[in-house]
């Protein structure tokens, strides 16, 4: 039995989708598609992009999120897809929540490129910033943050696996922080390149801003399981999703816990649907027994129709 996963901001590269949608009919209609919706050519950014254009939050989110639906789709039009649930990290969510039926994935882009203007101007107006903390069980990490809180606000953003943790927060809060992470015992602490303290209390202007645009979109119940980054549960059919997603810009990806949960409910592989195989090392660090394949080029498509097949 496998799960989908749907990466998230960090992953997205220069040449993205190109093989794909010149390969696969449907994953070309996304692209096409999506450039209208967008009213530039995002299909342009994601093939030939320079990289700090693509860095960018307004823009790093809508082409992660297109690059992956294109990807399912294009996986979709090789074989019949029955996951035993799905899950993407942060902005990945929402491929996620089209695999599920959730959303319509024309719904899904306008609610992206929503939550990256949201973020990127809530970034624009505070002094945020993050870390990655390597080597220091995340018990340690949150001592030090409930203990550089005087500097400010830092927390915890992303539970990505055994031994990472992603902190975030004002900067001065954040350095002092990855201070005390050293003292702990980190074996490395790096600053990330990133515009703003995301998935953090700074991020509040940007949840009140994208609660309305989520409230105009029509929500499905779920036809496959979603393990939900809030939550690290499956969501049920009353979900709130307005509070859910809302919540999500303010509080920790709880990924490890994530993986966990997909492999209780019987996920033995992972398939990962989007650009490069960051959550294919998240998950082998957090199952070791755990299979992965990332889908990421015409051929890896094929693989992966192939193998689900058998």
């Amino acid at each position: 039995m496998y799960a989908l996963v749907f990466p998230g901001q960090g992953s997205q590269a220069r040449g993205m989708g190109k093989e794909i949608a010149e390969a696969f009919a449907s994953a070309r209609k996304v692209y096409e598609e999506a450039d209208e919706i967008l009213g530039y050519r995002l299909s342009a950014l994601c093939f030939e992009g320079d990289e700090e254009e693509l860095r960018q939050t307004v823009h790093a989110q809508p082409v992660l999120f297109v690059t992956s639906v294109a990807t399912w789709y294009a996986l979709s039009e090789q074989v019949e897809l029955h996951p035993i649930c799905v899950a993407g990290h942060s902005v990945g969510e929402y491929a996620a929540l089209v695999a599920a039926g959730v959303l319509e994935w024309q719904d899904g882009l306008r609610l992206v490129r929503a939550r990256a203007e949201a973020m990127q101007a809530a970034a624009e107006g505070s002094q945020g910033t993050m870390a990655a903390v390597l080597g220091l069980d995340a018990e340690a990490v949150e001592t030090a943050c409930i203990e550089a809180s005087s500097a400010g606000v830092v927390c915890v953003a992303n539970y990505n696996c055994p031994g990472q943790v992603v902190i975030s927060g004002e900067v001065d809060a954040v350095n002092r922080a990855a201070e005390l992470c050293r003292a702990k015992g980190a074996k490395r602490v790096i600053p990330l390149r990133v515009s703003g303290g995301f998935h953090s209390p700074l991020m509040q202007p940007a949840a009140e801003q994208f609660r309305r645009a989520l409230q105009e979109v029509r929500f499905r119940p779920p036809k496959v399981r979603v393990v939900a980054n809030r939550t690290a549960n499956a969501l049920g059919e009353e979900t709130d999703f307005v509070a859910l997603l809302t919540e999500q810009l303010l509080h920790s990806v709880r990924w490890e816990e994530s993986v966990r949960r997909m492999w209780e409910l019987g996920a033995r592989l992972f398939v990962e649907l989007g650009p490069g195989d960051v959550l294919s090392g998240l998950i082998r660090r957090t199952i070791a027994e755990a299979q992965t394949l990332a889908v990421h080029t015409a051929e890896d498509v094929h693989r992966a129709a192939d193998l689900l097949k058998s």
